[in-house]
């Protein structure tokens, strides 16, 4: 494995959550094979993110102890920031799009974040982070596509494949590719066999677009997707590292993420956000549809990413069946 994992697990392991590993009897029966589900909607802020922002921000504090760090996110890599920036005394200055999900943008401001807002274009947060790099002078942490996130995101696969061993399948999501590129490292230098598999909406499939060209990058052009996390293009560290290390890239449709977010609440009692849904919809279609990969009888590990959704809605539902307010 990519000895920067293990180094990366090292560094953050005291600030992260192990998260746990969970089974179904229903799942496996569905789908004939054994699933293991590697939950990262239990991990600190919610997401596997705060892997990636401890691992890169310690990495800078040890190399040029910054004042402070910026980067730009809809919502799960900011409050990664917020946090690791607040745990280990730094400032962190964040760009959010304008539509950037409510209860991601408020858990931001309450680690201690500044939220710098932008427009809702694909090319708005990184001309108004640019700026805001030129104003204060702080470092850049990328969202995906820096190495230092890359290998702490891996580190949710390290748990994994430590804690059930072997699998024949991983399956995890693909929106900038950090969190992919990082459980490819891991997967592929443990056991070079294991098959990898991105998993994407097809409503935003310029990763698979991209991943089948196999010479340029494909960019997200207006994703119209429930899976807000992943409506990012792919960066070139992320790119390159996916040709290498991923098998495949598969695509899933709306209906199929939220049925397999239904899944996963109603079976499974596990708060997922729709972009954590995403690889459950991946292996569904495995199973129900003609692929070139037979999963019958076989280990598969899914990567949840996330469980971070706002459920004001929901919750004024009930609240008008009392009659009152909560």
């Amino acid at each position: 494995m990519s000895q920067q994992i293990i180094e990366a697990y090292q560094r953050i392991k005291d600030h992260i959550n192990k998260t746990p590993v969970m089974t179904s009897r229903t799942l496996n029966k569905l789908v004939s094979a054994q699933i293991y589900v590697k939950c990262e909607n239990f991990q600190r802020i919610g997401a596997f993110k705060a892997r990636g922002a401890f691992n890169a921000i310690q990495l800078l504090i040890d190399d040029s102890n910054p004042a402070g760090v910026i980067t730009h996110s809809s919502g799960n890599h900011a409050q990664a920031v917020a946090l690791a920036s607040h745990e280990l005394g730094i400032q962190a200055l964040i760009v959010m799009p304008e539509n950037a999900p409510v209860v991601k943008k408020e858990a931001t401001k309450e680690y201690g974040a500044t939220i710098i807002e932008c427009g809702n274009q694909p090319g708005d947060r990184v001309a108004k982070t640019e700026e805001i790099v030129q104003k204060y002078g702080y470092p850049l942490i990328h969202p995906y596509n820096d190495y230092k996130i890359i290998h702490g995101a891996g580190t949710a696969a390290y748990e994994l494949l430590t804690e059930v061993g072997k699998l024949d399948y991983v399956l995890a999501p693909v929106g900038g590719g950090g969190l992919l590129s990082g459980t490819s490292l891991c997967v592929k230098s443990l056991y070079p066999e294991s098959i990898v598999l991105g998993v994407e909406p097809l409503n935003a499939n310029d990763a698979y677009l991209s991943f089948m060209d196999g010479g340029k990058i494909f960019p997200s052009v207006n994703p119209n997707t429930i899976a807000d996390g992943l409506r990012t293009s792919l960066g070139d560290i992320t790119f390159k590292t996916i040709k290498e290390n991923v098998n495949d890239i598969i695509t899933v449709s709306e209906l199929e993420i939220l049925s397999s977010m239904k899944f996963l609440w109603e079976r499974m009692k596990v708060v997922v956000e729709p972009s954590g849904a995403v690889p459950l919809a991946g292996l569904f279609k495995l199973a129900n549809e003609k692929s070139n990969y037979s999963i019958k009888d076989k280990k598969i590990g899914l990567i949840i990413s996330g469980g971070n959704i706002d459920l004001t809605d929901f919750f004024e539902i009930l609240t008008q069946k009392l009659g009152k307010k909560v």
